[in-house]
């Protein structure tokens, strides 16, 4: 199969990432997840079309987290330029004492939910699995710690909470 298809995938890919290096991984991403499901396959369904769309699938999976993370790089900025104007130390460390201990107010399932995301760098998928959830009741969970975080905290400080947890450590 890999004979058969890796080349023409890769081409594929190439044509949707317009980066070779990116369309490799598409494409091996693509096949072990097949190797790894083979059992589950249906039979009846054409190898070269599941193929295909399971690249383009991998390609707009792999596209929005790449957005996602140009969102997550403009927010470090923001925070970058907001740690620039305090630029007394203690001011820094009381804002960061202000956020754990907001985050530590959350209630349970929702803190460990945003901290999982925001702290471990976990996607919702992966959240929701550790969690046994859906993907939606992870989301909800995430809307609602940032509602809660956002009023005790003030939309200035929301892009210092997010410079606090991008370097996944305590400054």
């Amino acid at each position: 199969m890999v004979e058969l298809y890796y080349d023409k995938l890769c081409d594929y890919a190439t044509n949707l990432a317009r980066d070779n290096f990116k369309s490799e991984d598409i494409v091996q991403n693509v096949i072990v997840r097949m190797w790894q499901q083979r059992e589950h396959l249906n039979p009846n369904v054409s190898i070269k079309n599941y193929l295909y769309r399971s690249v383009y699938n991998e390609f707009i999976d792999q596209y929005r987290k790449d957005m996602a993370i140009s969102a997550l790089e403009k927010k470090y900025i923001e925070s970058i330029d907001l740690l620039s104007e305090t630029e007394d130390e203690s001011e820094n460390k009381r804002l960061i004492s202000l956020i754990e201990q907001e985050i530590d107010l959350l209630p349970n399932r929702c803190k460990e939910t945003f901290l999982l995301s925001k702290k471990e760098g976990l996607t919702y998928n992966e959240i929701a699995e550790y969690q046994n959830v859906s993907v939606n009741t992870v989301e909800k969970q995430m809307v609602k710690a940032l509602s809660i975080l956002r009023v005790k905290i003030k939309e200035k400080m929301l892009s210092f909470l997010f410079f606090l947890f991008y370097k996944n450590k305590k400054i």
